[in-house]
């Protein structure tokens, strides 16, 4: 009777290991700063048979995002969470036959958003199936599938550790129970810790922007690029809607026709009519409307159309989208596509002309740095 229940015991200490580490699971997924890294240790006392109160430690790292002002989302990427439970749980676990411990564990958090309600989250979570030693120490992990939470409410945004729940069974090498069957367990964040694992003001807009850009665009049809430079000036006029856009510097194409005929274009991208787009995660969509002028344009050295009536019939309306790692504070990549009409204005060779230069699946590829 005595070893059941110290086997009972020490499963129990697996268990809450685990439970620790689910817990810590949902909160850090919803916890830190725009792309920061998080390391975050915390430890927790367990009521056990026998032995009493025990801590244990958990470590949590993962890289975070929060969004950039009221109706974005938090994400999460790279989330490794690292429990190693102790010896004396994998000696108890072999004395009843088990080779392997699996489970499910419930985690509770509450979630302050600005003036809302506090919101009370609980996740269901999977503890990987883990493979026993005969003695000594192991770690596990635990994971799950978080839901997405979209903060709407402008103001001090917080989240507080609460509740949490676990139930392990271990199970012989043939996949059978053991004598002990599954146990459930709660543990308890240790006092004098800071139980809040995410707090940051969230305004009302995000700040105006100034960014230096340096890049390229591509004219398909061409079959050239152009390097380009110039700026990008953004000013939120709410929290997910911004105005402003792309000012490109002249640019100058070198291009082949039919393969072996050189020739060369200036391009102007001159803007057509109010500038602006949406915030999006960490970063923002512009759509810029242009119209392109091409005020000189050369044939094997000779010009065949100059002056600034050289321009697409039509303006274009690009989709430029920030990449992966893009912060509003750091900058980085802006990427999209766009269409070129049929030009007007370039005297006889119009039709030439518009020929090699209009069409679809023309590129921009720019890198945004902050000023």
């Amino acid at each position: 009777m005595s070893l059941r229940v110290n086997v009972r015991m020490l499963l129990a200490a697996g268990v809450i290991v685990l439970l620790t580490a689910c817990c810590l699971l949902f909160v850090a997924v919803r916890g830190a700063a725009a792309s920061t890294p998080v390391d975050k240790k915390l430890s927790f006392t367990c009521p056990f048979p026998l032995i009493g109160l025990q801590k244990l430690d958990v470590n949590i790292k993962a890289d975070f995002e929060v969004p950039a002002a009221p109706g974005g989302t938090l994400t999460t990427s790279g989330l490794t969470i690292t429990v190693t439970v102790p010896d004396k749980a994998a000696r108890g676990l072999n004395l009843v036959g088990a080779a392997t411990i699996e489970g499910t564990a419930a985690a509770g958090v509450t979630l302050v958003n600005g003036d809302a309600k506090p919101f009370p989250v609980r996740i269901p979570l999977d503890v990987a199936k883990t493979d026993l030693p005969p003695s000594g120490t192991f770690t596990t992990v635990a994971t799950g599938s978080v839901p997405t939470v979209t903060l709407a409410k402008p103001g001090k945004t917080t989240l507080t550790v609460g509740d949490f729940t676990t139930r392990l069974t271990p199970k012989k090498a043939d996949g059978s129970f053991t004598g002990i069957g599954s146990f459930t367990s709660d543990c308890a964040l240790d006092p004098g810790q800071d139980a809040v694992l995410l707090s940051f003001d969230l305004g009302d807009k995000p700040a105006g922007r100034q960014y230096t850009v340096a890049g390229k665009t591509g004219v398909k049809a061409l079959g050239a690029t152009a390097p380009l430079t110039g700026g990008f000036d953004l000013s939120a006029t709410s929290a997910t809607v911004f105005t402003g856009g792309p000012v490109f510097d002249k640019a100058h194409a070198d291009f082949r026709l039919f393969g072996f005929l050189p020739g060369a274009a200036d391009l102007e991208f001159v803007a057509d009519g109010p500038q602006g787009g949406d915030f999006a995660g960490t970063g923002f969509v512009s759509r810029p409307r242009f119209t392109t002028v091409l005020p000189l344009v050369t044939l094997i050295g000779m010009p065949v159309s100059s002056g600034p009536g050289c321009r697409t019939s039509a303006p274009s309306t690009a989709e430029l989208r920030t990449g992966d790692g893009f912060t509003m504070a750091t900058g980085g990549a802006l990427t999209g596509t766009y269409s070129l009409a049929p030009l007007t204005g370039c005297g006889a060779f119009t039709p030439y002309l518009s020929t090699f230069v209009q069409g679809d699946g023309n590129t921009f590829d720019l890198v945004l740095t902050p000023r």
